[in-house]
């Protein structure tokens, strides 16, 4: 099933998402209609808020490397770097962001099994703009500066 990919002034992208209690079939098939629906968009990541669903689950796919992390958390930091991002929430927005270069995260695969990975650059990024999502945040809550069009 592909979703509709809800829009900056959406009150559920605004809420924090409730942790996923039980990993099933139903969670499962929601994390592969999510990704359906990212790459439809022409995204890297989605967090569940961004579909409706407020649950702490988000995918992300880069290097054609797919990651499903359920109930995510950010367990260390390591330096910062400024940056550009978009959103498939707030089209044609971009704006610079500062975030860790280095995050280790730890969170459940699709089928329930515990899981760290240390990431770093896009992938480090992209992590932490997708657990905000989880948070209730967006980008343009955070960005030193947004501008229109193409990202710079």
């Amino acid at each position: 099933m592909i979703y509709e990919v809800l829009r900056a002034g959406n009150p559920v992208l605004k809420q924090v998402s409730e942790p996923v209690e039980k990993i099933d079939r139903r969670i499962r098939r929601l994390l592969d209609d999510m990704h359906a629906t990212m790459l439809l968009y022409n995204g890297i990541g989605l967090a569940a808020p961004q579909i409706g669903k407020n649950i702490r689950a988000i995918v992300i796919e880069l290097d054609e490397k797919r990651y499903d992390l359920i109930n995510p958390k950010i367990l260390k930091r390591e330096g910062k770097s400024v940056d550009t991002e978009g959103c498939l929430s707030v089209p044609d927005l971009f704006g610079e962001v500062e975030r860790s270069e280095k995050v280790e995260v730890e969170f459940l695969d699709r089928y329930g099994k515990k899981k760290k990975i240390w990431t770093e650059g896009l992938l480090a990024r992209c992590v932490q703009h997708e657990i905000d999502h989880l948070d209730g945040q967006l980008f343009i809550d955070i960005a030193q500066s947004v501008h229109r069009g193409e990202e710079k």
